[in-house]
């Protein structure tokens, strides 16, 4: 039977979706068919379900999502009774159930249902579905016994009324109260109870959501901009010298459109960064002059700066009844809410609760999942060198919110801040480090000269040396101030690696340092290499490749069955191309006999089954390939760039293998998620136990 996770509530404003994108997060990590199922739902277009197709890439058709609407929902109950309703809404849900291995359900919101009985019919409706149930139980605004009075009698109501009761929620509690609240909970229920603090980011609107609602003309600001959040507002009247004070980092300054005084202000001290704001509203309908609009968009680029024709007052009414939402156009507040469960709840004893198939398969999701958990398990600190490129910071907050690990980044520390500021983005404790003036650039000037003085390297020409962001970085691995770095965004291959080839090096059991690439299929995670680091390997280097890319996939959790990719297989054929792949063969099965290998195989013997069984018949290897080694550079880069492109497959690396410690690079055209993936990457290597196990 499909397995089902049912998350409902007890009222309205409970902020359950952050519950119910974290279910969907547990439930993507275990297997690749999730359904989702909404049994009434409001008309016009549901934002949740919107949010989790496009973050997980649901191909399931919206038209099955839905049992129906409350206006429909409301004239069959009032027409032929409960049961009827019930019985429809259970045909429906089995129509998805069917073709899914689990399935979430969004229980009723409690917003203008007219459901005589909210609670007990989503109660009914869980049994009926044989669904698990995770109730979420609001606490803004309440005191902690209020708190705790609600839990405890929500879980005895669904108790009572027959649920099997998974874990209970207490949502948007007071941050100074959740400690306690959480201990007292564990005592007083027979099921766990995580109790989330309420997150201000979560519920501020961004500037974007304000402009739509207020239908504000937006004069000056970007994207970026206009995603930020207004966590509060600052309505402007008082003289600029105490009208600065006021300011508070991501508000929304409120001020007629005339006081061109308190706009030039503001976006000055969002400028040096005191604070950072999220943006100005002017009112009245009135507009600065050109000029001063072109001083504001020198001050402060990409800050939004949006007009309305109201007075201060009914624009005050309207922006206090705003509150922010979670749906596809607001991904940052998405990885907050991530952030936000993975925090507080025990997602580990979770997961085991909801019990969900386990899959044979791997999905590039599930991959991406398993990377963010298993450096999360061990969390090591990873240096950015490259701290001013958007693409890094806002990387750098997805790691931060979902904890993945600790980082530094390094560059001019204001131009960090003020970059972080522009995008609306808190780096808060993160470590930032400026090379250039750092207490540590005369130590790593004597340590890099002493590493390069065969080379003729003074302490006075390193001194110029490690002021480079790359070298900067990699001497603090080397140091053991950083576990790893990842770099590349914005440098080349070469500027990226050289420092770690000069300073770090490689293991006493590696003659070279090689890559993969992690190629993320449909259905399975296949490891290349090596597509970025080596021309033209030997024999002796491609074994030495394999061994290593072996190791890597193993870390990762790949069992490793390497496939030598040549032009033939078996002993068809012969030259020198072929022999090289066949010595290597040799030499891997020779040195680590307990690896399953096969060559020389070609591509499509070493992937397909039916292939293999016509070329290799037998072989433990053939058809089923998860490590494949290329020849030469030439072939392994092309074949992964073609088969990324062509099959639509997501490749995480290059992955550098064979260094003391881990650097890796990232291609110039790495998107967010691929920088994330990286650094990920890179944790997990710096992990000591994995990487002992990985090398006995």
């Amino acid at each position: 039977m499909t397995r089902s996770v049912y998350v409902t509530g007890i009222d309205r404003g409970d902020g359950r979706q952050v519950v119910e994108l974290g279910v969907m997060e547990l439930l993507t990590r275990q297997v690749d068919r999730v359904g989702v199922f909404r049994p009434l739902v409001h008309e016009g277009p549901d934002r949740l379900f919107e949010l989790l197709r496009a973050r997980y890439r649901l191909s399931q058709d919206p038209a099955t999502v839905y049992g129906m609407d409350y206006q429909e929902a409301s004239a069959l109950q009032a027409e032929r009774g409960t049961d009827e309703l019930v019985a429809a809404l259970v045909d429906r849900f089995h129509l998805v159930a069917r073709d899914y291995d689990v399935v979430l359900v969004l229980g009723t919101d409690y917003a203008g249902t007219q459901l005589p009985d909210e609670l007990s019919f989503n109660a009914r409706l869980a049994n009926e579905f044989a669904a698990s149930v995770i109730p979420v139980v609001g606490g803004r605004g309440q005191s902690a016994e209020s708190v705790l009075a609600e839990t405890v009698n929500a879980y005895r109501a669904y108790d009572t009324l027959g649920c099997d009761v998974l874990t209970m929620v207490a949502n948007r509690v007071a941050r100074e109260d959740r400690d306690e609240i959480a201990g007292r909970l564990a005592d007083r229920l027979p099921v766990p109870c995580y109790v989330l603090p309420d997150e201000p980011a979560l519920s501020a609107p961004t500037v974007s959501q304000i402009a739509h609602t207020l239908g504000a003309r937006v004069l000056l600001g970007d994207d970026s901009g206009l995603a930020r959040d207004a966590l509060n507002f600052v309505f402007g009247g008082a003289m600029l010298p105490n009208f600065l004070g006021a300011l508070t980092p991501g508000c929304l300054v409120v001020t007629p459109g005339d006081r061109a005084d308190l706009v030039v202000g503001s976006l000055a001290a969002h400028s040096a960064g005191t604070p950072p704001i999220a943006g100005v509203l002017l009112t009245l309908d009135e507009v600065p002059s050109d000029d001063v609009l072109t001083l504001a968009a020198r001050l402060a680029p990409g800050t939004p700066v949006l007009s309305v024709p109201g007075n201060s007052f009914p624009t005050a009414e309207q922006l206090f009844s705003l509150e922010g939402k979670l749906n596809a156009a607001t991904p940052r507040k998405a990885e907050i809410a991530l952030g936000l469960f993975e925090r507080y709840a025990d997602t580990a004893d979770l997961s085991k609760r909801v019990s969900a198939p386990s899959s044979d398969r791997v999905t590039p999701m599930m991959f991406e999942h398993q990377l963010l958990e298993q450096a999360r398990s061990g969390r090591r600190r990873v240096v950015l060198p490259e701290g001013t490129e958007e693409r890094v910071l806002r990387a750098a907050e997805v790691l931060l919110r979902r904890g993945v690990c600790e980082l530094t980044l390094l560059g001019p520390v204001d131009r960090i801040r003020k970059r972080a500021a522009d995008l609306g983005i808190d780096l808060g404790d993160t470590q930032l480090i400026d090379p250039a003036t750092s207490g540590l650039r005369d130590a790593f000037a004597e340590k890099y000269a002493a590493l390069r003085a065969h080379k003729g390297v003074t302490v006075e020409l390193a001194y110029d040396v490690v002021s480079d962001v790359n070298y900067f970085g990699t001497l603090m691995v080397q140091e053991g101030l950083a576990d790893g770095m990842v770099s590349g965004s914005v440098h080349s291959t070469a500027a990226t690696i050289r420092p770690a080839f000069e300073i770090i090096k490689t293991k006493p059991e590696a003659s070279i340092v090689s890559s993969v690439f992690f190629m993320c299929l449909a259905d399975r995670v296949l490891v290349y290499g090596d597509c970025a680091v080596n021309p033209d390997p030997d024999a002796e280097q491609l074994a030495d490749i394999a061994v290593q890319s072996a190791a890597t996939a193993a870390r990762f959790g790949v069992e490793p069955r390497i496939a030598m990719l040549s032009y033939s297989t078996g002993t068809s054929g012969s030259g020198a191309d072929v022999d090289k792949v066949r010595e290597a063969t040799e030499l891997v099965r020779s040195r680590r006999p307990d690896l399953k290998i096969e060559g020389p195989i070609q591509y499509d013997a070493a992937v397909e089954p039916t292939v293999a069984a016509t070329k290799l018949p037998g072989s433990e290897v053939a058809g089923q390939a998860t490590v494949l080694i290329f020849p030469d550079l030439n072939t392994g880069n092309n074949t992964y760039k073609a088969v990324q492109r062509s099959a639509g497959a997501i490749a995480v690396g290059p992955v550098l293998q064979g260094l003391r410690k881990p650097v890796n690079d990232l291609s110039r055209g790495a998107l967010v998620q691929d920088i994330v993936n990286t650094v990920a990457i890179t944790a997990i290597q710096a992990q000591s136990p994995i990487e002992k196990a990985s090398d006995q």
